[in-house]
């Protein structure tokens, strides 16, 4: 029998932008953090098993914080740890590297936890909607191609703050709905008259406001790890010289590789809900004013864990 999709939430980066850990950050009426909700609208959805991701450094304050809570969570939970240590062999960490080697590295870091089921991720700040959930959990439970992936694409117009630059992955589809291309841009900002992006803070391009990007929601089959696992040496060995502080191998590095090179296809499944997230701290009123008026409607109870 095959094994049931397992939630993988990120939840190890640095909070650089918003100037705390954000991944701990309370937002809900009895304290609970994005990733609770998340997790309870996966638990809605089919899943049961959940790894969250973090770093040894924030261990003791995720765990008498979040941990405490997801105590009561009806769903099972694994620990993975993303360390910046945790290399191939024959590279070493560079001198005065603080930044996590990126979102593919901290999947790949879960490889145990995740056991060789299929497994979605998500970013531990960024809040999906319920919907998403069910399409992807119902996605992957019907999938029999080991090469065959998806994710969840969201219009650019309803991922974008108000208060400074996200990182989005544009993705192009054909006519079938599967990704043909993917591209991590790492500033995308909401001007005044439309919506841009910028590679070098001087030339900026125009994006299409319904311009399908990746929010990091990802559904792969177990094949992606080993996938991961064997393009991150070459992308060490590209990047190290040349950025050894903050290149990072981010999830879409080695999917368009993979489909660039027809190993791989990936489905582009759509929601209709609107992001939340707190890239910043100014984002955190909308954040906490939009859980709100969603658990006076009922969407949530007040209190997710009883």
């Amino acid at each position: 029998m095959a094994k049931k999709p397992v939630l993988v939430v990120l939840a190890a980066g640095m909070g650089s932008r918003y100037g705390g850990l954000k991944q701990i950050d309370p937002v809900g009426s009895q304290g609970e953090a994005i990733l609770d909700y998340s997790i309870y609208d996966a638990h809605q959805a089919g899943f049961d098993t959940v790894v969250l991701i973090i770093k040894e450094a924030i261990r003791e304050d995720f765990m008498t914080t979040v941990g405490k809570r997801l105590e009561k969570a009806p769903v099972e939970i694994r620990y993975a740890y993303q360390e910046l240590d945790n290399l191939p062999a024959g590279f070493t960490l560079p001198e005065g590297r603080t930044k996590p080697w990126g979102t593919a590295h901290a999947v790949m870091s879960a490889a145990k936890a995740i056991d060789g089921a299929p497994f979605v991720v998500i970013n531990a700040d960024d809040y999906y909607g319920k919907s998403a959930y069910k399409v992807i959990y119902d996605y992957l439970s019907r999938n029999t191609e080991p090469n065959g992936h998806c994710m969840v694409g969201y219009e650019l117009s309803k991922t974008v703050t108000d208060n400074g630059s996200v990182a989005r992955g544009v993705c192009v589809t054909n006519a079938e709905g599967y990704l043909t291309e993917v591209t991590e841009r790492t500033r995308i900002e909401k001007q005044a008259d439309g919506i841009r992006f910028t590679e070098d803070g001087e030339h900026w391009v125009d994006l299409a406001p319904d311009t399908t990007v990746s929010m990091n929601m990802w559904g792969f089959m177990p094949s992606m790890l080993d996938e991961m696992a064997a393009r991150f040496p070459k992308f060490l060995e590209k990047a190290m010289p040349t950025n050894p502080l903050k290149c990072e191998y981010f999830l879409p590095i080695p999917v368009a590789q993979l489909i660039e090179e027809g190993k791989a296809s990936v489905k582009v499944l759509t929601s209709p809900d609107r992001w939340f997230g707190v890239t910043y701290a100014a984002d955190k009123p909308m954040v906490v004013n939009a859980l709100k008026k969603m658990t006076e409607e009922g969407k949530y109870p007040n209190g997710l864990w009883g």
